[in-house]
């Protein structure tokens, strides 16, 4: 069944787009991730060097559309132009009672402080609400990520506890403050 509009795409301030990946932006992705390489490391997994690669990006990409098809996640890309500046997953879904997902975000360093994730997150909620039907999205920082969750509480998610050694990241299993946002 074809998704509306709604959930594929939303205008975001500075011109940026947001959209559902497609196996043909694993070029721009892989360069993406190449000028982000630094900024991402403190919070990302350890990513091995064909992650950096167009080669490694198409495949992590058919992954995602792979989930997108089993109705299991939701993988927009943020362009300024052709130029890829983000990335928002919805992961995880869960139907039944449940009702829930897990998301994952990044803006390229350079837009940072300009509103474009808050506004990407919102765009997010409103799909997983009117268009997914879930119930629950679910979001884990770094305990010293202040500017992800300056997002978060900007979007009405709140704290609900910490996970100890939650995710390896940065190459070390760590703690991260998990946040929730009920949709109804």
């Amino acid at each position: 069944m074809p998704l509306p509009d709604s959930l594929l795409a939303a205008d975001l301030p500075d011109g940026v787009v947001m959209r559902i990946v497609r196996e043909d932006d694993a070029g721009e992705l892989a360069d993406a991730y190449r000028r982000n390489s630094a900024h991402l490391a403190p919070w990302e997994p350890v990513r091995g060097e064909d992650f950096l690669t167009a080669a490694g990006q198409l495949a992590n990409t058919r992954g995602k559309l792979g989930m997108f098809d089993a109705g299991t996640g939701v993988p927009w890309i943020l362009l300024s132009g052709r130029r890829v500046v983000g990335g928002m997953t919805l992961s995880g879904i869960v139907r039944g009672p449940f009702l829930s997902a897990n998301l994952g975000y990044w803006v390229d360093q350079d837009l940072n402080g300009r509103g474009i994730c808050s506004a990407a997150v919102a765009h997010v909620l409103k799909a997983s609400s009117t268009t997914l039907g879930l119930h629950r999205i679910q979001a884990a920082t770094l305990l010293h990520n202040g500017a992800s969750q300056k997002v978060l509480r900007r979007t009405g998610f709140e704290e609900i506890g910490v996970a100890p050694q939650y995710l390896n990241i940065a190459g070390r299993w760590q703690d991260h403050l998990l946040f929730q946002r009920l949709l109804y």
